[in-house]
């Protein structure tokens, strides 16, 4: 890995600090201002290249898109974004409404394993038990993945406007959205009615009271 500068070094430390203290990332406004460069376009120069080295990981979507992977071993905040039905499809908010996140989740950075666009979901219903998905879980799930036939995907139905947790299977001109229960029949959709909005790549199991000691 090549030298960072100095400048490199003062937005690193200034990163990890402002995370630790607010629970989110600083503007590239705040950026500027706290580490003395002049111009948004240096700010925008030193993340570049601090996430080439792998320090950083960006949303350029997002003004506090920067994330600062953990060491092996360590966890992870993710923002729960909504709830989603592991049943009959339910309304949630739109898209827009999602950028903001007022809860954070801890995971295993095994989980998300540096991917980007990665985001939790806590789940409403009984539809994928036998996936060890139950009701009151939060699902991790990652945006822009690959999604394959069998997979477990969030899905936007858009003349519903509601969103449901199934195993997605492409079928030509349709898709099959499968339950995980032996109780409950699969979801039928013209192809074109579909939105795959992520792909599962984890899970955080709700312990039962009788659980806890």
């Amino acid at each position: 890995m090549p030298p960072r500068t100095s400048t490199r070094e003062k937005m690193l430390a200034f990163l990890q600090t402002y995370r630790q203290r607010n629970g989110y990332a600083p503007t590239m406004r705040e950026i500027a201002r706290a580490c003395g460069v002049r111009s948004l376009s240096a700010v925008q120069f030193h993340l570049e290249r601090l996430e080439r080295d792998g320090l950083i990981r960006r949303d350029r979507e997002k003004s506090r898109g920067i994330a600062l992977p953990p060491p092996e071993g360590e966890r992870e905040a993710i923002p729960v974004l909504g709830a989603i039905a592991a049943g009959r499809p339910v309304s949630v908010p739109d898209a827009d409404t999602w950028r903001t996140a007022g809860e954070w989740v801890d995971v295993p950075h095994a989980i998300t394993q540096g991917k980007n666009a990665v985001y939790a979901l806590r789940v409403r219903g009984n539809s994928m038990v036998d996936a060890l998905i139950g009701d009151g879980d939060i699902v991790i799930m990652q945006a822009g993945g690959e999604v394959r036939s069998g997979d477990v995907a969030a899905c936007w139905l858009k003349e519903q406007q509601e969103v449901t947790l199934k195993k997605v299977y492409f079928e030509r001109d349709r898709v099959r959205l499968q339950p995980c229960n032996p109780y409950m029949m699969p979801i039928y959709e013209r192809a074109e009615n579909v939105e795959v909005q992520g792909k599962l790549i984890g899970v955080v199991r709700k312990v039962p009271p009788s659980a806890v000691l």
